[in-house]
């Protein structure tokens, strides 16, 4: 029934795109809980950069094709597409866990902000032991909605040469004459990827949730 699959390395395909998605999204957490430090930041420049780049994020094929830009010395041009995809997803996404996250920190009430610098703390400090703990508790979903849109869009990766399900499918469709049978094969693998981690952190948020 699935002979269509023998000769392609479908799993590694996958795999490719499991870790597209971890490493990207550790990535855009680290560099959108920045911005939205920035964000939310007294100093008018912080505030503005992060602002200016939450409205202009960059993807892979900009910075590759605009920019020139590369990662690293390796002449390997999967290694480089692969690291280039990794830099435009992060980049990409963090605008959203940015914007994620600062809503979070609206609903801290500002009275904990106020009592924190009034004890001596500095903003970083604030934003560390104070605000932030109660931030991501609040949008846990928000964010698991972020991570299932990262890897949904893993799938741009195949633009720039990088091996992973959606440059597999294509592949397979255009040799392979049971195209039903491959678009239900790689549908079916990504609901295995994207649904555990909705439900799962869905009930993560719920479980976790501040009660105000």
């Amino acid at each position: 029934m699935f002979d269509f699959l023998q000769g392609y390395d479908v799993l590694g395909a996958f795999w490719m795109t499991v870790k597209l998605t971890v490493l990207s999204a550790l990535g855009s957490l680290v560099w959108g809980t920045l911005l939205a430090g920035m964000r939310v930041s007294p100093v008018p420049l912080m505030r503005g950069f992060a602002t200016f780049y939450v409205n202009t994020v960059l993807t892979s094929l900009g910075l590759a094709d605009i920019f020139g830009a590369t990662m690293g010395a390796s002449d390997d041009f999967k290694v480089q597409g692969f690291r280039l995809a990794l830099l435009g997803l992060a980049a990409y996404h963090a605008a959203f866990v940015c914007e994620a996250v600062r809503s979070g920190i609206n609903t801290v009430p500002v009275g904990q902000a106020e009592a924190a610098r009034a004890i001596g703390l500095s903003f970083s400090q604030v934003l560390r032991i104070v605000i932030l703990p109660q931030a991501f508790r609040a949008v846990i979903t928000p964010l698991a909605n972020v991570l299932i849109a990262l890897t949904k869009n893993t799938t741009v990766a195949a633009a720039i040469g990088v091996a992973e399900a959606a440059a597999l499918m294509k592949t397979m469709i255009e040799n392979e004459a049971q195209t039903v049978a491959i678009g239900a094969v790689f549908a079916f693998g990504f609901v295995v990827l994207t649904l555990p981690t909705g439900l799962i952190l869905g009930w993560l948020g719920k479980r976790l949730a501040v009660k105000r």
